[in-house]
């Protein structure tokens, strides 16, 4: 990569964005009576998946994935997919959120507020995807963002996630 595109990525990146996948919930049956689901996560041009768990339609992935920042007004599509040996995988619904009301209480600069402080709460409504309120919550000297995720175009599932900042130095930041 050359000096001038590394710098360009560094002038417009604000910070890094990990989502760490928990758990799936009640995820709908693909196989004969159970899943092999993974989850893809993508925004903007980049994407990432989790790793595949056999035969569970509650399974835990606990898995970070993380992804670039450079444009808080992008919403984060996460699908689910049931990973097949012989024939393409199966589409096992998708959800999709924003970004941006963790990232303006991020720029809030909360420093020093007592662990366990909630900041803002993201309500459910038909623009989101979210199956119960979702709290950005200071913890630790961080602000977290839990989300349960009702699963679109599917008959059933949700997927636990949580969000947490990493700044960069030498990035743009926010």
């Amino acid at each position: 990569m050359s000096t001038t595109r590394k710098s360009s990525l560094m002038e417009t990146l604000l910070g890094l964005l990990r989502i760490r996948i928990k758990r799936g919930v009640n995820l709908a049956v693909r196989d004969i009576n159970s899943s092999d689901p993974y989850v893809v996560v993508k925004m903007g041009k980049q994407k990432l998946k989790t790793r595949v768990i056999n035969k569970d339609v509650n399974p835990e992935w606990n898995e970070d994935l993380t992804l670039s920042v450079t444009d808080p007004s992008l919403s984060v599509l996460l699908t689910v997919y049931d990973h097949d040996m012989f024939s393409p995988d199966d589409k096992m619904g998708d959800a999709e959120f924003e970004i941006k009301p963790y990232i303006e209480a991020l720029k809030m600069h909360l420093d020093g507020l007592p662990s366990g402080t909630i900041v803002t709460t993201v309500q459910p409504c038909r623009r989101n995807c979210l199956a119960e309120e979702s709290k950005v919550t200071w913890v630790d000297g961080k602000l977290v963002q839990d989300l349960v995720l009702r699963l679109r175009h599917v008959e059933c599932g949700e997927v636990e996630a949580q969000l947490q900042w990493i700044d960069l130095p030498g990035s743009k930041g926010l």
